[in-house]
């Protein structure tokens, strides 16, 4: 439960880091006006008390998300987000996606896990020297660039072998095809958005200036905390063992 005192501190961090500044009128999604506390000079105002709720809310879902041990993916391929965005998932060993959203990563997984695992199987190869031993130096070139591609392309996901439970995405404007894929999926989105966004595209949105990196930086830094959180207190469960009366008859037998 958060104090006020807590609330009020979580504020001013916001204020701090700009996350109240939107874009322009001209630019604002109708879905936005619920959340705006004014106009400056033609610029959208954020109420920094709606986004502070907002933004709880966004963590109690991740907080539960990580203590059921559910996967969620992070994904930011604008340029001003994606280092910081690769740097949180990391921090909770969560895949995620920077570079480019390939269409399907979702809703076609299975045609995406095979690339994954041909990632993989390269991988291993090259570490082993496998590579070395099969292949001529001209054949290993063309396998490199291949590797290097899909490197590129599924790098961040390769330890998915299964769509995620939860997507946390910087700006679902931009990366609109995830968030799509993601609906269509029944996958609940977290999503860190700018007054240029649909609110109604995320369960969870947390409305903050998306292009400046501190205020960016502030949103997935409390967000990837609570999921590290939960995720701290995942026990997996054991695997199912046979009843009694099965180890009778197995015995018997």
């Amino acid at each position: 439960m958060t104090t006020n005192s807590e609330n009020q501190n979580l504020i001013e961090r916001l204020f701090t880091a700009g996350a109240h500044f939107g874009f322009s009128k001209s630019r604002r999604h109708p879905t936005m006006k619920p959340f705006l506390f004014g106009n400056k000079q033609g610029t959208d105002i954020f109420d920094l008390e709606k986004t502070a709720v907002l933004l709880e809310e966004a963590k109690v879902a991740l907080k539960e998300a990580g203590s059921n041990g559910k996967k969620v993916v992070f994904v930011g391929t604008k340029d001003e987000v994606s280092i910081a965005v690769k740097a949180c998932a990391e921090k909770v060993e969560a895949p995620y996606v920077v570079n480019r959203w390939i269409g399907g990563m979702l809703t076609n997984f299975s045609e995406i896990k095979k690339r994954i695992n041909r990632l993989i199987q390269l991988t291993e190869e090259g570490e082993s020297g496998e590579l070395e031993r099969k292949y001529t130096k001209k054949e290993r070139v063309v396998i490199g660039r291949e590797a290097e591609k899909l490197s590129f392309n599924f790098g961040g996901i390769k330890t998915l072998d299964r769509t995620p439970d939860m997507m946390l995405v910087v700006d679902p404007r931009h990366d609109h095809i995830a968030v799509t894929e993601a609906k269509e999926k029944g996958i609940p989105v977290v999503a860190i958005m700018s007054s240029d966004n649909n609110v109604s595209v995320a369960k969870y949105p947390v409305i903050v200036n998306d292009t400046l990196q501190a205020s960016v930086n502030l949103a997935l830094d409390e967000l990837t905390a609570a999921y590290a959180e939960g995720a701290a207190t995942y026990v997996p469960k054991a695997p199912a063992r046979p009843s009694t009366n099965r180890r009778h008859r197995e015995n018997a037998a």
